[in-house]
């Protein structure tokens, strides 16, 4: 008989927490999601509109052995321990777990940490409560309102345009990247031109004529300025001012994926993904431990735990100088603050110490958390700044220069800085003579095309989704074919285009900053039980519906592309037709005729449908990307990414797939 029964998401977590509660305790996972809403009822909601909102949750494909064996042990123990993850989503997984199970209040408790090692886990389980409904409220709120903008909006977006789907996040996110591009294309570029004096060790540029900031638009005037100057320039101030320079902040969701982007060029999906492992655990060489705290926050918070340990550390291996403080950040409205900000989970385990036991991605992200967090807490860097004022005949010319005279936190964080010192010369005299005085031309530029790390920050600063979503939405956008990756950039595609002036022309006072940014607002009300959840649904779907009538019956439909071939069952065009895994040729009478043409010569069987008696072939999407779906599509929709090997998990019993070089299931996170 079991006594204490822990159920946690991921199976990685089993063995490692098993091990730190020790004997008593018998910890199995729910393999992450175990429901989801159904596709009955109005429009396939799940949701009964009429009624509250009240879902219709449904056990998801391949979880049902899952749920049957937690029942079993549920029933033989004596307290059940519902740790999933510490967010919101977390709290709604360990809520279905209490329904599914039919938990009761006496024999179960909710247990969270930041961190999977043995002192956070274990002082977790002395601070157990019970599931957070509040908290529940706003994750299954967010997943309704997820579901119904899904709903009607993609396939209003299927009938009538050549995209695939639309969504809460993903479609104004679309929206900053359409935007943007019509920036570029109505900017008009604009002559300037700059004079610089060159001199032995430095250079200094006009920056004024007497007090006034000056503007040279064209070279008859930058002709007309050189022609009033003379090599000489008389010094007019030199200005010596000592400057601390602050470290940044410990890491949170969106600075992760920033930077991991600028400086290790992981995209969003795969910066998550490390991070997830880096949290799971990593095998050392006599433990199992999470390398860092939990990776999907936006607070910048430490724990005084954490902290004290850093500055020991800092005083014992760079002296009692480099230790910094703890810099408060002016909370934004829409932080959540759960927990704590992304940081190792013990400041000894360097990243040399634990680099063998790491891929040399993990290593890199690792270490730039590491440091990070280290640097954080360390003394500021102090440096010597001057500035030299030149004067020309009345024409002002500026040169700076800044030289490091202690490195501070710049001692651990300098690969992720620029330090370079630019150091002036020493002028004794009242004047200086320039080898040279030239002039350059520029012109002013368009802003920037978004790369993830900036759509990210700007959907942060808007307060556009929140740290879970980022990168879903990033991956959305790319592989519904909606905008292109140029030179790391997102560039809009025709489709892209087209979904955004569709959508605004019937949903501008839904489908954009404001409102988006607002609902999140009222997300964090329904989890801190300050707003009602079903009058939150209520206003929103009153005001949502009657849109998505309205633009049905408005917006044309675009006639779909005919192929010169007619249907050999009823004589009507063939017409190439979307799906949600790529193009496919079909009747054009269809729902009468459902005749889809199909090319067996051109099949490459992978192997057998898990789902029919159909054979999974090699296909390719609209953007030309390869995937693996089943020959019996529509009728089986059965389709992977990554290339399956015919056999099936261990543990959930869906198909094995190629992922990486390694052999993984598609569905849970068994790895063989």
């Amino acid at each position: 008989m079991t006594k204490n029964l822990v159920i946690v998401e991921s199976p990685s977590k089993t063995k490692p927490i098993e091990k730190y509660l020790g004997a008593g305790y018998k910890v199995l996972s729910s393999k992450g999601h175990v429901r989801d809403l159904s596709t009955k009822g109005k429009y396939g909601f799940g949701v009964d509109i009429d009624n509250n909102f009240k879902p219709d949750y449904i056990t998801m494909k391949g979880k049902k052995s899952v749920i049957d064996e937690l029942k079993k042990e549920a029933k033989s123990a004596d307290h059940v321990y519902l740790a999933t993850d510490p967010d919101r989503e977390g709290e709604a997984i360990s809520w279905h777990l209490y329904d599914c199970l039919k938990l009761k209040d006496n024999d179960y408790d909710r247990v969270v940490f930041n961190e999977i090692t043995k002192n956070a886990v274990v002082e977790a389980f002395k601070h157990s409560r019970k599931i957070d409904k509040d908290l529940v409220n706003s994750q299954e709120t967010r997943r309704i309102l997820d579901r119904i903008i899904g709903f009607r909006l993609s396939k209003l977006i299927q009938s009538k345009t050549d995209g695939s789907s639309a969504g809460r996040v993903q479609s104004v996110a679309l929206k900053l990247i359409v935007d943007r591009e019509r920036e570029i294309e109505n900017f008009n570029s604009e002559e300037y031109w700059t004079i610089t004096g060159v001199f032995d060790k430095f250079e200094a540029d006009l920056f004024k004529y007497l007090d006034d900031e000056i503007k040279v638009s064209n070279e008859a005037e930058a002709n007309n300025i050189i022609s009033k100057l003379s090599n000489k320039f008389y010094v007019e101030s030199i200005d010596k001012k000592q400057k601390q320079k602050l470290s940044k902040m410990p890491f949170i969701t969106s600075t992760l994926q920033q930077d991991a982007s600028n400086k290790l060029g992981f995209n969003a999906k795969k910066t998550m993904q490390i991070a997830q492992k880096l949290y799971e655990g990593i095998e050392l060489e006599n433990e199992t431990v999470g390398l860092i705290s939990y990776m999907r926050t936006d607070s910048t918070r430490l724990s005084q735990d954490f902290v004290n340990s850093v500055y020991h550390f800092i005083e014992d291996n760079y002296g009692k100088e480099y230790v910094g403080f703890v810099k408060n950040s002016k909370k934004k409205d829409n932080v959540q603050d759960a927990h704590e900000a992304i940081r190792p989970t013990s400041i000894d385990r360097t990243p040399d110490k634990v680099k063998f036991y790491l891929s040399n991605d993990e290593f890199k992200l690792y270490r730039m958390i590491y440091y990070r967090a280290l640097a954080s807490l360390m003394a500021p860097a102090i440096t010597d700044n001057t500035t030299l004022i030149l004067d020309n005949n009345n024409y002002k010319f500026k040169a700076t220069g800044q030289v490091i005279t202690f490195d501070g936190y710049l001692k651990v964080y300098k690969d992720y800085e620029d330090t370079k010192d630019k150091e002036l010369p020493d002028i004794s005299s009242n004047s200086i003579e320039s080898k040279d005085i030239v002039k350059e031309q520029h012109f002013t530029q368009p802003p920037s095309r978004y790369t993830e790390a900036k759509l990210i920050k700007e959907m942060e600063d808007l307060g556009i989704g929140r740290p879970s979503t980022y990168a879903t939405t990033m991956d959305i956008i790319k592989k519904r074919g909606y905008a292109n990756i140029v030179d790391k950039k997102f560039v809009p595609t025709d489709i892209g285009i087209e979904i955004t002036d569709k959508l605004q022309e019937f949903f501008s006072h839904l489908i954009n900053v404001e409102y988006t940014a607002n609902m999140e607002t009222d997300l964090d009300k329904i989890a801190e039980g300050q707003v009602d959840y079903v009058k939150t649904l209520r206003d929103f779907y009153d005001e949502f519906e009657p849109s998505v009538k309205k633009a049905f019956d408005a917006m044309p439909k675009k006639e779909a592309q005919e192929t010169g071939e007619n249907c050999p069952n009823c004589g009507s065009p063939l017409v190439i037709r979307k799906g949600r895994y790529g193009s496919f040729t079909a009747c054009s009478n269809y729902p009468s005729c459902k005749y889809i043409k199909s090319d067996p010569k051109e099949e490459v069987i992978v192997c057998k449908c898990p789902n029919c008696d159909g054979n999974i072939i090699e296909k390719k999407s609209k953007r030309g990307k390869v995937f693996y779906g089943c020959n019996n599509f529509p009728k089986c929709k059965t389709a992977y990414w990554d290339k399956p090997i015919g056999d099936v998990c261990p543990n959930c019993k869906n198909m094995l797939v190629i992922h990486n070089n390694d052999i993984k299931c598609s569905s849970c996170d068994y790895t063989k």
